[in-house]
């Protein structure tokens, strides 16, 4: 028998077992599951020198994740449905649940035989905050993965920091072109739809929804997320839409009145608000637009929707509205994993699963298999793994990771807001109207500057 280790090193069978005994592990090693003897294999005869937390932060019985997300803050109610997304996933590997067998096959209570821990702190949204709580973990827990965002400034300040602690990163709700873009690093990976492909996807519905030669008045958060949004829906609609963009009204994130910004619109022109604010300051800024009387006057688009939207600001205002979406609910008639997804996380929350707590379990079922798939925690070896660029499940079908950016290849949902009195339940809100194929949507790996960096 011939072992062939991640590292692509090769091991015989009789100096496997001469290892064992003169290291006094003993054969017992080997009567380990498979999973762990593999781990045992890579920790006895890796060549590598320690990177990041490994080995030490796989060495026990259990693995730690760490997750800095809004707790508090504009983004706090997202951030509160990603962690029951990952929550939910950490309980799925523990206990090999058939749905994550299902993404991640090799999953066997726990990933490579040690149980998964999540660890979570809250970020507020700010990028500081993210990295120094994600430090105490490298610290205190030795975490082998970290994540968290829902603010793309995050999601960036994290990639930075992953690359440079050696320790590997999965974005949560990153909206923002640059994270896989001119911010990615080969630590990091996203596995959710951003502002390019969400622009590609609601785009050509626009232009045949409303037609050609609109005025736009774009409503922009000032960070990452709001400005490479705007550029992109602006760039497709001017293009193939022949639109104007009539004013960009850009305000800070955590804005409570925004007046000012619908008073500038009021007096632009303009035909559609294009609304790429998120969070509170989406339910506040969609309120007021409608306090203020420029909608319906104007037509309100959401061209990356925002988890709860439609609860918090009301059904109402959504009712007709335009959204481009990773996820949502009734996806379940099409899709048996979303089905078995959604089953589970209602049963365990109470509620209809957005499209953060998707992203997040998926993204965590996606590591989980990479880290079975590969045989190892070792970094570069999972980050290969990724790069293989294999077809895997997800819950709106097969996907895959472009080696060269990392970004998820997947499909961009197009929703229309439903009229209160067409809402079959309290939770159906949004009419699924296009599930767009990914791959078209996507700029070339090179376009935005992605240079991936070492691995080492």
């Amino acid at each position: 028998m011939t072992i062939k280790l991640p590292t692509n090193k090769t091991i015989s069978r009789r100096s496997l077992l001469k290892h064992a005994a003169l290291t006094s592990v003993g054969l017992g090693a080997l009567a380990l599951n498979r999973n762990s003897a593999f781990e045992f294999i890579n920790q006895a005869y890796a060549e590598q020198p320690a990177i990041g937390t490994w080995p030490d932060g796989s060495k026990g019985d259990t693995v730690n994740i760490g997750a800095a997300v809004p707790r508090t803050g504009t983004y706090a109610v997202q951030g509160e449905d990603e962690l029951k997304g990952w929550q939910l996933a950490v309980e799925h590997m523990n206990t090999s649940h058939p749905l994550m067998k299902k993404i991640a096959p090799k999953v066997d209570k726990g990933v490579l035989g040690k149980k998964v821990n999540l660890l979570a702190a809250d970020s507020a949204a700010k990028p500081n905050q993210a990295v120094q709580e994600q430090q105490t973990f490298i610290n205190q827990n030795k975490i082998v993965l970290m994540t968290g965002s829902t603010s793309s400034a995050v999601a960036v300040a994290l990639n930075k920091f992953a690359q440079r602690e050696h320790v590997l990163y999965i974005a949560a709700i990153s909206g923002s072109n640059d994270t896989t873009g001119k911010d990615c690093v080969r630590y990091g990976f996203r596995q959710n739809f951003y502002g390019e492909t969400a622009a590609n996807a609601i785009g050509p519905v626009l232009v045949k929804a409303y037609g050609k030669g609109k005025k736009a008045a774009f409503m922009t958060p000032d960070y990452t997320y709001g400005h490479t949004v705007t550029k992109s829906v602006n760039e497709y609609l001017t293009k193939n839409g022949g639109w104007t963009q009539v004013t960009n009204q850009v305000s800070p994130l955590g804005t409570q009145d925004f007046s000012q910004y619908i008073t500038n619109i009021a007096n632009s022109g303009a035909d559609v608000i294009i609304n790429v604010n998120w969070g509170r300051d989406a339910v506040l800024s969609v309120q007021q637009c409608k306090q203020f009387g420029v909608t319906p006057k104007m037509q309100m688009v959401i061209p990356y929707q925002i988890p709860f939207l439609a609860k918090e600001a009301g059904p109402e205002l959504m009712e007709n509205v335009y959204a481009a979406t990773d996820y949502w609910w009734t996806l379940e008639d099409k899709y048996p994993l979303a089905k078995m997804f959604n089953d589970e996380f209602s049963k365990k929350y109470g509620y209809k699963p957005e499209w953060g707590a998707e992203n997040a379990y998926v993204s965590f079922a996606h590591w989980a298999r990479m880290v079975t798939e590969a045989g190892s925690f070792y970094p570069p070896d999972v980050i290969k793994q990724y790069e293989k660029g294999e077809t895997i499940p997800s819950l709106v079908g097969d996907v895959h990771y472009r080696p060269e950016d990392h970004q998820c290849v997947r499909p961009v949902i197009i929703v229309k807001g439903k009229a209160p009195k067409a809402m079959k339940n309290k939770e159906d809100y949004w009419e699924v109207l296009e599930v767009v194929p990914g791959e078209p949507l996507m700029q070339k790996p090179d376009a935005f500057g992605c240079k991936l960096g070492d691995y080492t």
